[in-house]
């Protein structure tokens, strides 16, 4: 589905991640990847946990919501690999603090700094891609969401402000976007065991629940996910944009 394609994944950290799913897929459906992650010091970690994708590429990216730090990178990814077809921007943070109090608690810099790293780096990295002609006709770009952007979930907290926000900016992206042809979607995942996920409390009470609500009465993995992302960069999806495609085994759907 992606054969010939180059797709930009931002923000991949461990085999368990969401990002790492969705390069899996992508990459066994054809695409060449290009990953993007944090930290120098994790570049070892990281070409190890990337070699299974051959001829692939990693940069380093601290900051994907610092306006100058995402642009010289794009510069370099563009330089060193011409265009891309898609960018999936797996890419949230929120102080631990804040996840952990009652939301009413929310400090000004907790708030914007979960608002700038998970939603307003997704506008960044939108911009300066159609800013550098980085991006080839018919691009797909995918960013990740999740049911607490529209419902309250203890412990989700501003985390859950930070997704609304990103969510409506993937529909005004998309207008924006779509008169280059270039398609935006958000895709909503039910809870995985992830790293990120660790951080929100009782995080294993969540899963029992969706086992037991969803209308499949099951779990998602990683990898059905990263199928799902393979599609929405696909053309096989190309009358789709400004979406939030949920994947959770319906239970978004349930009123109880």
């Amino acid at each position: 589905m992606l054969e010939g394609k180059k797709i930009l994944i931002m923000g991949i950290r461990n085999k368990w991640s969401i990002a790492y799913g969705i390069a899996k897929s992508a990459y066994e459906n054809g695409a060449k990847l290009i990953f993007t992650y944090m930290g120098e010091d994790n570049k070892s970690k990281i070409e190890e946990l990337t070699k299974y994708f051959k001829d692939s590429k990693s940069y380093v990216c601290d900051d994907a919501s610092n306006d100058e730090v995402v642009k010289k990178l794009f510069e370099k990814i563009k330089s060193e690999n011409g265009k891309i077809d898609g960018i999936v921007h797996a890419i949230a943070h929120a102080n631990t603090d804040d996840l952990h109090n009652d939301f009413i608690f929310t400090s000004k810099e907790g708030y914007s700094h979960a608002v700038d790293v998970s939603a307003y780096s997704f506008v960044l990295v939108s911009r300066v891609a159609k800013e550098l002609d980085m991006l080839n006709e018919n691009a797909s770009l995918v960013t990740l969401t999740y049911y607490g952007s529209t419902k309250v979930l203890q412990g989700y907290n501003v985390m859950g402000v930070a997704k609304a926000a990103l969510e409506a900016s993937v529909r005004y992206l998309a207008e924006n976007l779509g008169k280059d042809g270039i398609r935006v979607n958000a895709l909503s995942s039910g809870p995985i065991k992830t790293l990120s996920a660790k951080g929100i409390k009782d995080f294993s009470s969540i899963l029992t629940v969706v086992e037991e609500k969803a209308p499949l009465h099951r779990n998602v993995t990683i990898e059905q996910i990263g199928n799902v992302a393979t599609f929405l960069l696909s053309n096989m999806s190309d009358a789709i944009t400004g979406q939030i495609i949920y994947a959770d085994s319906g239970y978004c759907i349930m009123g109880i």
